[in-house]
């Protein structure tokens, strides 16, 4: 057997990532899904043109969607432009949207994008499924945090 070379691993080029999302949610399981999008909003994700920050995922019969993924307006769109904040539909094979259907409506849990990204030319969502956290949780996320930068700091020294 050969060994992959580095020209066989998928290039990707991030867009955008949900940095809040790990502060505001436990993240429980991740997936990456397909994004349905039209031409005009490949060309602005190409720009580098897009916010996750208050993106969420929506159970619509047994499909799944994003909505609120702002991908601003691709300029010389011309009478085809998109609507920036549309729902869009994301692409998930049929066993994986059953096991989020079922933790979302037994459960009670959420589902938030984590990243948006290209993977060999196509669009991509890491998408997880999260349970928000109280706020002492993030009180104690923050000063856990704030002890590993101090015990970096010592051993620096």
């Amino acid at each position: 057997m050969s060994r992959p070379s580095a020209d066989d691993a998928p290039a990707i080029e991030s867009i955008a990532k949900n940095r809040r999302a790990r502060h505001e949610y436990q993240i429980l399981d991740t997936w990456e899904a397909g994004i349905m999008l039209t031409g005009s909003e490949v060309k602005a994700l190409r720009e580098g043109r897009a916010n996750v920050t208050d993106a969420f995922g929506v159970i619509n019969g047994q499909e799944l969607f994003l909505l609120n993924l702002h991908i601003s307006q691709y300029e010389r769109a011309g009478y085809s432009a998109h609507d920036p904040t549309r729902t869009r539909k994301l692409l998930l094979h049929r066993k994986e949207i059953e096991k989020l259907i079922g933790a979302v409506t037994k459960q009670g849990l959420t589902v938030v994008p984590l990243e948006l990204y290209f993977k060999n030319g196509r669009a991509k969502v890491v998408i997880a499924l999260a349970r928000g956290k109280k706020l002492h949780d993030k009180r104690e996320d923050l000063k856990k945090k704030d002890d590993e930068r101090a015990m970096a700091r010592a051993m620096k020294k």
